[in-house]
């Protein structure tokens, strides 16, 4: 595919209000992409769409649940209201949890798939038919390092974002010989708050869980807006996979080299 001129596109990017979506927003808004920004909380949209507005684009806040079907079968309805077309979708929303598999609920199980996994399906379903009538599209899924490499703990984020970058690739090969690529986003550590706003088990140890999210903090410190710039270079380059972060590259070797074994070099690396 030739390579992706943003200048002038319209993208969607879901989870906007925070963390990567916030830094996406800003990397596309600076090359002169349209923008319409969805988050479950539209507070958070406020201060970066004032931040947005000098550069004169166009610029749309919705409040949006990606794991509210209804919501997301209207939605097209609604960006369609405030943008001629859409070149672009973000599929960054994302949530985590905190809990080994026998620590978490059902119910919180599934809460986590119905963001990170079925509200990127739906959206990508609610939009391939206008991305196919672009020129130039483009698809940009947000998995994880937790696509390819799976610790202990987390069984539920590991679940979503495999099933993120298997629904990707195939999706991709669908779509060969058509106007709109599809990028899979595996970032390493990223300095956001998901780690702080995850949903916890109900059988999560207190005690373990401090000690994780201390962890946590020390392994989450690639800025997002150096992670934001690493994806949207890669989608200009219609990479079918952006790593994100030294630590995707090394999970991704590791992972190459010892498909089964990588894991006990993993846990070293995290303290496990």
């Amino acid at each position: 595919m030739a390579r992706l001129d943003l200048r002038g596109k319209t993208a969607i990017i879901t989870g906007a209000g925070s963390g990567i979506g916030r830094a996406l927003a800003m990397g596309l808004a600076a090359r002169g992409c349209h923008l319409a920004l969805a988050d479950i909380r539209p507070a958070t949209l406020e201060p970066l769409a004032a931040e947005l507005a000098p550069r004169g684009l166009r610029l749309s806040c919705h409040t949006l649940d990606v794991a509210d079907r209804d919501q997301v079968a209207a939605f097209p309805e609604v960006v369609a209201a405030a943008h001629p077309s859409v070149d672009l979708l973000f599929n960054n929303a994302g949530v985590a949890l905190a809990g080994r598999f026998d620590e978490v609920s059902e119910q919180d199980f599934e809460w986590l798939l119905s963001i990170n996994f079925h509200g990127l399906v739906r959206m990508t379903r609610a939009f391939l038919p206008t991305l196919k009538q672009r020129p130039q599209a483009h698809l940009v899924n947000i998995a994880s390092l937790f696509s390819l490499v799976s610790p202990a703990g987390q069984t539920a984020y590991c679940s979503s974002k495999f099933a993120v970058r298997g629904f990707s690739d195939a999706l991709r090969h669908e779509l060969e010989g058509s106007t709109v690529g599809v990028s899979v986003v595996c970032p390493g550590g990223v300095a956001t708050r998901i780690a702080v706003d995850a949903r916890v088990g109900h059988a999560v140890d207190t005690a373990a869980l401090q000690t994780d999210l201390r962890r946590a903090a020390k392994l989450l410190s690639l800025p997002p807006e150096k992670a934001a710039e690493t994806i949207l270079r890669g989608v200009e380059r219609r990479k079918p996979r952006i790593l994100v972060g030294n630590d995707a590259k090394v999970g991704a070797f590791l992972e190459r080299l010892m498909p089964i074994g990588y894991y006990r070099l993993m846990r070293g690396l995290l303290g496990d």
